[in-house]
């Protein structure tokens, strides 16, 4: 019997106007993007669209944070770089001129690192100049692996003309931007404490200090008064037994470079008399840390002799614990009761509290500490000994004067560098900085943040209360592979040549025909001509982050492009890395902003908010996930996730996305598959003569175009996400899809109702293409080349459809009539739902369903008279007053009205051709295996359909 039917069944599958399309079902994205990445090529993609955009009213200019030419791409930069595209591509939806250079930092110490692990340390295994040649080499090399990674991620933007920061021009042009500085007052050279990389052999930037665990010891050491009589006076004590302040420090290294014990003038301070081991004597602690210290120093037996203010031994002297020298009582407001004694232990070469103390006192520095981390031959005791390995020793030489009052060892989050990983310190030594006081570049910055729009918001207090506080700019570095600064001070003074600003000029214009090796190749006598050799060359580099901060100089101002950007855009760490220098040299230079707006996206981890670590074996790798599932999987997880916290990333949630992507991709292609023969020249009706449905569909299409296009330009892309697969999952594939399916198949091929469809789907599929082009880039080509009618070489040309409209006023159902209609059809499918459950009926066809309802709903669905069937799906549908509902009728739960549904079985036999149960079935003769309506559909008129 199953055979016959089929047998019939095909005798009229010819009668059918079933989908048809090139489009494939599989994505097989890993194979088809390098395809269209090579048409791309061909086309020069990115070419067509800057002419297509040419003369455009509105422009939109990201300007790209440079990455580090070191090293593959990692997932963080994928997703970077997919927001960059996700916004560029998007504004140039929107019709702007959007175009986008990318660029890289290629300076600074990673390279040299690489650099010197493969040919060995410049000056000592090889020349300079070779040196600086091999860090060049290197970095072009990075910077192809990584721009390929980048083009295959369907990133767009002048690729074969990106920025480099070392391009000679570019260089110079960092040159010029520290000579603007430097005649508007805001560079000085000084001598202080700075964070100093040992690793590095080189001073850091804040920007370039990481926190991580460190195991470290902390002590508690006396300081014994050098007159305790008169100490104990100024104390308020009457006691005659040994008196000693007790400080507490986590940086034990640091001792030898004491100078002065700090407390503070506000707290209260006790004298207190116990016995630790080497007999009765007195120690000076803050009040508030007394019953703490005591407990950690095992003393249960102790008592306070006295309090005083912090300010009354001011001024007096204390004995250093293993050296012949006094230290000197001082005050500081920053000494707090957090942790320790309330005495803090003063060294001026190691701390910026310190060196600000140091100077108010005149304590002057000791210079103690080499660039390697050794201490100098002059240093007592320790001389040659490494920072990190002298602890041993100098614990012994505090237990050997009886000095040391406890040692304890803990862990604590301590400043890296991170370029090395190794711990830093804080090191005085002579350097270049740019003051965050001397022309109110502080005070300017702070008011330039406030013109900036910031995304998130909290980004805005974040870069704030950083400004606020940070200490001034060291810019200078002690290395080789970066931008010299080219200044030349006198031997004697340490004065800058008073012709600095020209001779810096002379420098930039040497760079920028031979590059930074021009500024190292040249003597002093090629730039001054008269006392010569009253002055020597500065061999310092600047810091990479002066490179990055001033790109906007040599990118925007040099392209002939806005400036300030419209954006700059990079992750969270960069409010006090690239947001942070660029700010700064911007404001010091220009006096505004060099960004109106500022979007920072979180970091990647596992689906357990783990950090990306190859040791804990989460990271994934973008290469190989192109390589599997393709780059639009990737590009669609950035969009779903929201950016602006950490975002999850693993193997089980691409492959959830890449279910997302089948969805979106179905819809699609079941929209192309039913354009099978429909020509938009010819068969497109207009939208006023469209079916009822069709209209609905036209008018949602354009309503939920308005949303994506507004969560575009607000940024929220998980928000286009959403909407994209709701409306594919929910408006269409729920409902409207669902429902045409009918009347795309079963009327006749060239029928209004069916071009009516066809339009309709041929709007929709315009509309949708366009909007999923910013994330799904692959694929909205791929669909585009698809498209029934003549277009353009490629989507990314194109602006929103304008092809939409919505409602009209007199449009036989309204928008609130639909929904009406929509919640029916929702209720009715659950009812159905229970049939299929109970084994009753198989697809909806199979049911008739009775609906018992208020007037006004009533109304509402009988005017759809026999085409309400085709809404629910089901073979039979009538609509009944609610004094008629039967005693089986169930009642839903609609929004407005009231409605009851009774459901079951059709008794009717089932129409060969279109599968719903019919009366009339097999009533012509000559089609008996036929409905009447598909008897009309093959041989007669036509079916006339004015609703669905």
């Amino acid at each position: 019997q199953a055979k016959h039917r089929d047998s019939r069944v095909s005798n009229y599958k010819h009668t059918l106007n079933l989908p048809k399309t090139d489009f494939p079902m599989r994505g097989n994205l890993a194979k088809r993007e390098p395809e269209i990445l090579a048409r791309w090529e061909e086309l020069d993609v990115y070419k067509k669209i800057r002419q297509a955009s040419a003369g455009r009213n509105k422009q939109f200019v990201l300007h790209d944070g440079p990455p580090y030419a070191n090293g593959d791409i990692h997932i963080g930069h994928a997703v970077n770089k997919v927001i960059k595209d996700m916004i560029i591509k998007s504004k140039q939806l929107d019709g702007c001129d959007s175009p986008y250079i990318p660029g890289w930092d290629c300076h600074g110490l990673p390279i040299e690192n690489k650099v010197e692990s493969e040919i060995g340390k410049p000056g000592e295994d090889i020349d300079e100049a070779s040196f600086r040649a091999r860090c060049r080499e290197y970095a072009a090399q990075q910077i192809e692996g990584q721009r390929n990674d980048f083009k295959r991620l369907g990133v767009f933007g002048d690729w074969d003309n990106p920025y480099l920061t070392m391009e000679y021009q570019n260089e110079a042009g960092i040159v010029r931007a520290l000579g603007q500085m430097i005649a508007n007052g805001h560079v000085y050279k000084g001598t202080k404490p700075v964070y100093w990389s040992v690793g590095a052999r080189s001073a850091l930037a804040e920007a370039e200090v990481e926190y991580r665990d460190k195991k470290s010891t902390s002590i508690d050491v006396r300081f014994s008064a050098v007159e305790p009589d008169s100490m104990h006076k100024a104390c308020n004590s009457t006691s005659s037994l040994p008196l000693s302040v007790v400080i507490w420090t986590t940086t034990p290294w640091t001792i030898p470079g004491n100078l002065a014990v700090a407390l503070n003038p506000e707290l209260e301070y006790s004298v207190v008399e116990c016995d630790l081991g080497l007999g009765a004597e007195c120690l000076i602690l803050a009040t508030e840390l007394v019953e703490h210290c005591m407990q950690r120093y095992q003393c249960s037996e102790f008592k306070t002799v006295s309090v005083f203010n912090g300010g009354a031994i001011e001024n007096m002297l204390l004995q250093h614990p293993f050296y012949d020298r006094t230290s000197l009582l001082v005050l500081g407001d920053y000494v707090t009761t957090e942790a320790g004694t309330g005495a803090v232990h003063t060294a001026p070469d190691h701390g910026v509290d310190d060196f600000l103390t140091g100077k108010r006192y005149d304590l002057g520095l000791l210079n103690n500490v080499s660039a390697t981390g050794v201490y100098e031959s002059y240093v007592e005791k320790f001389a040659g000994e490494h920072v990190y390995k002298v602890e041993e020793h100098l614990l012994d030489e505090l237990k050997s004067t009886n000095k040391l009052v406890l040692s304890e060892s803990f862990e604590h989050s301590y400043p890296h560098c991170w370029r090395t990983g190794t711990p830093i310190i804080f090191r005085a030594t002579p350097q270049w900085f740019v003051s965050m006081e001397k022309e109110n570049l502080r005070r300017d910055a702070v008011a330039a943040i406030k013109t900036v729009r910031w995304v998130p918001s909290w980004g805005e207090a974040r870069i704030d209360s950083m400004i606020a506080k940070r200490p001034d700019w060291c810019i200078s570095r002690q290395r080789y592979w970066g931008v010299p600064i080219p200044l030349f001070i006198h031997k004697e003074t340490g004065e800058l040549h008073p012709d600095t600003l020209n001779l810096l000029e002379s420098a930039a214009q040497h760079i920028e025909k031979g590059g930074i090796q021009a500024w190292f190749d040249l003597g002093i006598d090629d730039f001054i001509s008269e006392d010569a050799d009253q002055y020597e060359k500065s061999t310092d580099v600047l810091d990479v982050w002066f490179d990055s901060g001033t790109t906007y100089s040599h990118v925007l101002q040099k392209r002939d492009q806005p400036y300030p950007a419209d954006m700059y855009l990079e992750g969270s760490d960069q409010h006090r890395g690239w947001f942070h220098s660029s700010l700064l040299t911007s404001v010091s230079i220009n006096g505004i902003a060099p960004y109106k707006q500022v979007l920072t996206h979180g970091f990647t981890v596992d689906a357990k908010g783990r950090k990306m670590s190859k040791s804990v074996g989460n990271v994934i790798a973008p290469q190989k996930v192109m390589k599997t599932l393709g780059a639009d999987i990737i590009r669609l997880w950035v969009c779903s996730a929201d950016y602006s916290g950490e975002m999850s990333v693993s193997d089980e949630i691409l492959n959830r996305m890449s279910d997302s992507y089948r969805r979106i991709r179905n819809t699609i292609r079941f929209l192309l598959a039913n354009s099978n023969g429909f020509d938009p020249t010819t068969d497109l009706i207009p939208i006023d003569e469209m079916l009822a449905l069709d209209q609905w569909a036209i008018d949602t299409t354009l309503m939920v175009q308005n949303e994506i296009r507004e969560a575009y330009d607000d940024y929220q892309f998980h928000n286009v996400y959403q909407r994209l697969h709701n409306f594919c999952a929910t408006e269409l594939g729920g409902f409207y899809l669902d429902i045409v399916k009918d009347r795309q198949y079963t009327t006749q091929a060239d029928s209004h109702a069916r071009r009516s469809a066809q339009s309709a789907m041929y709007h929709i599929t315009e509309a949708i293409t366009r909007w999923i082009a910013p994330v799904l880039s692959f694929t909205a080509e791929e669909i585009w080349q698809h498209l029934p009618g003549e277009r353009s070489d490629t989507i990314f040309t194109e602006t929103y459809y304008d092809g939409l409209t919505p409602l009209a006023d007199n449009a036989l159902y309204s928008r609130e009539e639909w929904d009406q209609i929509v919640q029916v059809r929702i209720e009715v499918a659950r009812a159905l739902e229970k049939l299929r459950v109970e084994s009753l009926i198989g697809s909806s066809l199979d049911a008739e369903v009775s609906l018992y309802c208020d007037s006004e709903t009533k109304s509402l669905l009988t005017r759809l008279d026999d085409e309400l069937r085709f809404i629910l799906i089901t073979s039979e549908a009538s609509v009944g007053d609610l004094t008629d509902k039967p005693a089986e009728a169930e009642k839903s739960e609609i929004e407005k009205g009231e409605l009851w549904i009774s459901a079951q079985a059709s008794s009717h036999p089932k129409c060969d051709r279109c599968w719903h149960h019919r009366s009339d079935v097999g009533s012509v003769e000559a089609h008996p295996q036929l409905c009447n309506r598909c008897v009309q559909n093959v041989d007669g008129e036509g079916e006339p359909r004015q609703f669905t």
